[in-house]
């Protein structure tokens, strides 16, 4: 895949998925103070969409994962409608938001899906991923995200809003 290893292939999706998350959080905190990092929330759009891509290259059936990737997929393209075709005017505005925020959130979740699945201390606690512990923190993160994404709709009317550079 790409010439490289399996395992180095799954490290670079795994790159670009961390690398997505730290810059939606980021940018998703900017929101709240009506601020739009230009560089940073064209990285994040950019490694969450390359994430996604990247994930589909993986020799797996079609699953689950597949679905999440493609919905993901869906909310980081209308996030870039949003942002760079609408500017952030009128609808755009509110539709980049819940979007980017959607795609954040189904990135975050993987990343907890993953770390129960991969992490010897948090697996213990939730070996099948049906168990309480994962539940409860899967729970949380939604709640969290719901609250950011109340806020960042509530706050974010950037002052400029031509799409960044």
């Amino acid at each position: 895949m790409l010439g490289m290893s399996l395992a180095a292939f799954t490290n670079f999706h795994v790159l670009l998925s961390l690398v997505g998350i730290v810059a939606g959080l980021i940018a998703a905190f900017a929101m709240l103070n009506a601020k739009l990092p230009p560089k940073l929330t064209g990285l994040f759009l950019l490694t969450t969409a390359l994430t996604d891509i990247t994930g589909f290259m993986f020799p797996m059936p079609f699953d689950p994962a597949f679905v999440v990737g493609i919905i993901d997929l869906a909310a980081i393209a209308i996030a870039c409608m949003a942002l760079y075709g609408g500017r952030l005017k009128g609808a755009s505005r509110w539709l980049y938001v819940v979007s980017a925020l959607f795609a954040l959130y189904l990135n975050c979740f993987v990343l907890v899906v993953q770390s129960f699945q991969k992490v010897a201390f948090l697996h213990q606690f939730a070996p099948t991923g049906k168990e309480p512990a994962f539940a409860a923190v899967q729970g949380v993160l939604l709640v969290l995200f719901i609250g950011l994404g109340v806020a960042a709709l509530r706050r974010f009317r950037p002052l400029a809003t031509a799409a960044p550079a």
